[in-house]
């Protein structure tokens, strides 16, 4: 099997770049990550989850339908960094860092070995992370490599996961259940919190990452014209596709040519409409997750529950 000595050592060299897509699953990340695909001398790794690896939550969503409140979430290397006898102490990150570095990179490598580099010869590894409150760790890990931040209203994140938990869709292989009518509410406030986390993790790594790696894009704006978003992605990251062959990448993937019988409730391609949250919560959810989300909705430029109520005299 083939590889690409190269990342292992440098991902900025002239024959290889790496690209992280970090943010929120139920993001776009997925129809992101598919347009990208389709470009010359691109390889996706889809959701390898090294942040759930990596980025394991404290506390367990249990405590979101027990405690009296909504507790703090953590992960457990900020819980652990200390412990000597924690994998990943910081007294021993010059043992286990570089070999982490290695691990991941050769893994990448031999995926990407496995499809052709572009017509410049070079090999365009993108990965689609979801995990990623473990985005510190991984971009210490390739301060080289590009990060693309993706943002969606939370709410509508909420929603599409609560479509997710329900009997017969898509995750439930994936190791999601069906939620009871009773445990909607904590799984809001989970997620809500989930989302809060990451949001708050990855805008701190992108305001540290270098100005020409780094890209916000906004599922809203991707909707609106996904070829535009596709033009900044290629001239941040140095991929070379022409516009012509962007426009007709993302005319190509448009949720409206998706095949009706392939999206819709239950399926991973569920809806594509902004603000499809006002329908999909009920008035209990949606105080919920806005008891949580709003700061940070309003820091991403969101409209929120306290922005629409009106200023008494």
């Amino acid at each position: 099997m083939g590889t690409l000595p190269a990342m292992a050592d440098d991902v900025s060299s002239p024959d290889t770049s790496l690209t992280w897509i970090f943010g929120s699953s139920r993001s776009g990340s997925t129809w992101l990550s598919r347009m990208l695909g389709e470009l010359a001398g691109v390889t996706v790794v889809d959701d390898p989850h090294l942040g759930h690896h990596l980025g394991v939550w404290r506390p367990i969503p249990l405590a979101w339908a027990t405690a009296s409140e909504v507790p703090p979430l953590r992960t457990l290397p900020e819980i652990k960094a200390e412990r000597e006898g924690y994998f990943f102490n910081e007294r021993y990150r010059d043992a286990w860092q570089p070999a982490l570095r290695t691990l991941i990179a050769e893994r990448f490598a031999a995926q990407a070995a496995e499809d052709e580099p572009g017509p410049d010869g070079r090999r365009h590894v993108v990965v689609k992370e979801p995990g990623s409150q473990a985005a510190g760790l991984l971009l210490d890990l390739f301060p080289d490599s590009n990060l693309l931040f993706l943002v969606r209203d939370g709410r509508d994140v909420i929603d599409s996961w609560l479509d997710a938990y329900s009997e017969g869709s898509w995750a439930i292989e994936e190791g999601a259940y069906p939620v009871a009518e009773r445990g909607r509410v904590p799984l809001v406030e989970w997620l809500a919190t989930v989302w809060v986390t990451r949001m708050r993790i990855v805008r701190e790594c992108f305001e540290r990452h270098d100005r020409g790696r780094r890209l916000l894009l906004r599922y809203e704006e991707m909707r609106r014209d996904p070829a535009r978003v596709l033009r900044e992605i290629r001239d941040t990251t140095g991929l070379a596709d022409p516009d012509a062959l962007l426009e007709e990448v993302a005319e190509r993937h448009a949720f409206e040519r998706t095949a009706r019988g392939e999206r819709g409730r239950g399926k991973e391609i569920r809806q594509a409409r902004p603000g499809g949250w006002r329908r999909g919560l009920d008035e209990e959810e949606a105080r919920a997750a806005s008891r949580i989300m709003d700061p940070t909705l309003a820091e991403l430029g969101y409209e929120t529950a306290a922005a629409r109520e009106p200023v008494s005299a």
